[in-house]
């Protein structure tokens, strides 16, 4: 038996969980096994400047994070719902990425 597995990655949570609540309503309209989603580990990252490019002046520091949430779905492969899944629109900045694998 094969599966599809959907990994799913963004900066913003709200785009990220818009596209997953899309694909499991896709897998429960077309009877699909579906597992997850799966919440894997929030990347953070990190860069902190100085605020006075020059040097001078006190040695003040601005901090900037940026968070990547990802999601993990595996998808029973269902020819129809998978035609459904690649047909969702995806927003600017929510990356997908689908593999089939083998049992």
């Amino acid at each position: 038996m094969q599966k599809a597995r959907i990994k799913l990655a963004s900066a913003e949570i709200d785009l990220l969980n818009e596209v997953v609540n899309s694909i499991v309503d896709i897998a429960k309209k077309t009877n699909t096994v579906i597992r997850g989603p799966i919440p894997l580990p929030t990347k953070k990252l990190k860069i902190t400047t100085r605020k006075c490019p020059c040097g001078d002046g006190r040695a003040s520091f601005d901090r900037f994070e940026m968070r990547v949430h990802k999601r993990l779905i595996d998808l029973g492969v269902d020819e129809r719902a998978l035609r459904l899944v690649m047909r969702v629109p995806l927003p600017k900045g929510v990356n997908i990425e689908i593999n089939l694998l083998e049992k």
